[in-house]
C-alpha cells in the first residue's frame, strides 16, 4: 500500500518528469487511484472532502447548500443502478443542507449508498453516514456526536443552563444576580430555537436509520431511536468534538464494516485518502467533490487583489 510519503513521491516524480504543476500532478495521481477503487468495488464513487484540518478558518469548509451543485455535477452521467460509495471527510455543517443533499443522493441511487469514512466525519457528516445502508470504517477513523450547535454553542448546553438557573433561582431568589449576566446574553426565542434544533437533528437521524440502514429489520424503530439518542447525548458524549471510533459505533448498534477486512479495499481507500490530503495541503483547494471519472467541483482560495 502506498503510504503518505509514497504518494507524495509519486506526485513529485510526475511533476518533475512531465513539467506538470503541483495541481496537475496531484490531480492525475488522485484520479488514477479513484479509478482503481471503482474497478475494485464496481460501484460509483463520490469523494466529499473538506480541508478543515489543514486550512481551518476558511469560510464554507462545512456542509452547505452550495455543495449541492458539486454533488449534482458528480452524479451526472453516472450509472445509477451501480449504487454509490460516498467517501466522507468533513467537520459537519448545516443540517438543512445535509438533509437536502441526502434526499437528492437517495433519490438518484434508490438508497443504495454506502458511506466510507477513511478518517473523520463529524456532526452533520455523521448524519450523512447514518443515512446510508452501511458505514465502512478503519480502525483509526471516527464519527462524532450529532448534538446541534447554534451560534457556536451547544443547544443541549443552553437548555441545561436554563434548567439549572431556574432550579437555583426557585430555591434561592438571590441567585438572580448571579445568573442574570449569563441568561441575558440569549435572545428571548433562543431557547426554543435550541429545542427545535435538537428535535430536528434527532428526528432526521432516527428516520434515516429506520428507513435506510435498518429498513428490513423488525426492530428498526427501536434500534434507530436508541442510536439517535446515544449519538445526541450531551451528557454521555461530554463534548461535540468527541471521536466515536469503530468499536463504539458497533456497540451503539450502527451497521459498520471494517475496511481492513478487505486488504485490497483498505489499500485503495487509504491511498485515495492520502491523495486528497495532499491535494488539500499542497494546492489552493479547500473543498473537493469528485467522482471516479474525474468530474470534480473544487473550491479554491482566491488570492486578494493587489492594493493600488
Amino acid at each position: 500500500m502506498p503510504n503518505w510519503n509514497d504518494v507524495l513521491n509519486e506526485i513529485t516524480q510526475l511533476q518533475t518528469s512531465s513539467y506538470s504543476t503541483a495541481q496537475g500532478a496531484v490531480d492525475i495521481i488522485r484520479r488514477g487511484y479513484l479509478k482503481k477503487l471503482n474497478s475494485h468495488t464496481s460501484r460509483n464513487i463520490i469523494a466529499y472532502y473538506s480541508g478543515f484540518l489543514s486550512k481551518p478558518g476558511i469560510a464554507q469548509l462545512d456542509i452547505n447548500d452550495e455543495d449541492k451543485n458539486g454533488f449534482m455535477m458528480a452524479v451526472h452521467k453516472l450509472t445509477r443502478s451501480e449504487g454509490l460509495d460516498l467517501i466522507l471527510h468533513t467537520p459537519g455543517g448545516d443540517i438543512a443542507a445535509t438533509q437536502s443533499i441526502v434526499n437528492y443522493l437517495q433519490k438518484m441511487f434508490k438508497n443504495n449508498i454506502r458511506a466510507i469514512v477513511p478518517q473523520i466525519a463529524m456532526s452533520a457528516g455523521t448524519m450523512m453516514a447514518c443515512s446510508c445502508r452501511t458505514i465502512l470504517m478503519t480502525e483509526h477513523s471516527n464519527l462524532g456526536p450529532i448534538d446541534p450547535h447554534l451560534r457556536g454553542v451547544p443547544a443541549y448546553g443552553v437548555i441545561e443552563e436554563f434548567k439549572k438557573a431556574y432550579k437555583e433561582i426557585k430555591k434561592d431568589s438571590t441567585k438572580i444576580a448571579l445568573w442574570n449576566p449569563i441568561i441575558s446574553q440569549y435572545a428571548p426565542t433562543f431557547l426554543s430555537q435550541c429545542e427545535n434544533a435538537i428535535q430536528w437533528s434527532n428526528k432526521f437521524v432516527q428516520e434515516q436509520l429506520e428507513k435506510v440502514m435498518f429498513v428490513e429489520d423488525a426492530k428498526a424503530k427501536v434500534k434507530a431511536k436508541n442510536i439517535a439518542n446515544k449519538l445526541s447525548s450531551y451528557k454521555g458524549n461530554k463534548r461535540h468534538e468527541k471521536h466515536i471510533h469503530i468499536e463504539e459505533c458497533k456497540k451503539i448498534g450502527l451497521k459498520v464494516e471494517r475496511i481492513e477486512d478487505d486488504p485490497i479495499l483498505q489499500d485503495l481507500v487509504l491511498t485515495v485518502h492520502h491523495c486528497y490530503m495532499h491535494s488539500l495541503m499542497n494546492t489552493a483547494s479547500f473543498k473537493m467533490i469528485e467522482n471516479h471519472n474525474g468530474v470534480a467541483f473544487v473550491k479554491q482560495q482566491v488570492a486578494p487583489l493587489p492594493q493600488r
